[in-house]
């Protein structure tokens, strides 16, 4: 299997992990939160902030799905490795409110850090590309 269509099969279930993940946060907070690895449920009215992230997150996942579908590769691993800046400040915002020490890097670092590789793989895929040698075109006699 080439290196394009390993790295098309890790964005897309990335695309879907993030999809529903979001979603779920959208349409049922207070069952989804525990999964986040937050200690407590936030008083008040805490559902509020939960379904913004689910809203971010349902946003991330379109921008990596447009640049997929539109071939946008390089770009594409660009934002992976952005993107991965979310996943890493969930994992930092649940270590430093006392979450679950596990959830913070088994969910959380562990998906941030395979959408990194994953943005530099895709980088590496589409610098060879770019890097292949132009054969110029015959000129008229």
């Amino acid at each position: 299997m080439s290196l394009k269509k390993i790295n098309t099969v890790l964005v897309a279930a990335f695309i879907l992990f993030i999809l529903w993940f979001g979603t779920e946060f959208i349409l049922s907070p207070e069952a989804t939160a525990p999964g986040f690895g937050l200690p407590n449920w936030p008083p008040g009215d805490g559902d509020g902030f939960l379904i913004i992230k689910g809203i971010r997150d349902v946003v991330l996942a379109l921008v990596l799905g447009i640049l997929l579908v539109t071939g946008h590769r390089r770009a594409l691993g660009w934002v992976l490795l952005v993107e991965a800046l979310a996943a890493y400040g969930d994992m930092t915002t649940v270590l430093a409110h006392h979450g679950s020490v596990g959830t913070a890097l088994g969910v959380h670092g562990l998906t941030a850090t395979l959408m990194v590789v994953s943005g530099l793989l895709i980088l590496r895929e589409t610098r060879t590309v770019a890097a292949a040698p132009v054969t110029p075109a015959p000129q008229p006699a």
